[in-house]
């Protein structure tokens, strides 16, 4: 269970730290380069591994591969923002006293 843990703290750090980068508007050349990247070889491994475990088409193990990383990234969002707000009450509250 550790393994998969530091997996997903992995993963959960991974979608923080890409937040940093700028938005790249060369969209072609962007898909492209992720289509035939390493990470994109892994998904396909994981969808096929979802598909044949829990006995689901290949689509569905996509859409719940795709609907786990997006849940993880909004609930990043929404951490993220808080902790904004946070800070910024702090401020607003000692510049007030």
């Amino acid at each position: 269970m550790s393994g998969n843990q530091d997996t997903v703290q992995l993963l959960n750090t991974a979608i923080i730290k890409s937040k940093e980068r700028k938005i790249n508007t060369s969209f072609e050349t962007r898909l492209n380069s992720v289509c035939h990247s390493p990470v994109m070889d892994a998904l396909i491994v994981a969808i096929d591994k979802l598909s044949e475990d829990q006995k689901i088409s290949k689509d569905h193990a996509a859409v719940q591969i795709v609907e786990t990383i997006r849940e993880l990234d909004s609930i990043w969002n929404d951490y993220v923002l808080m902790e904004g707000i946070g800070k910024l009450k702090e401020l607003l509250k000692d510049k007030i006293q």
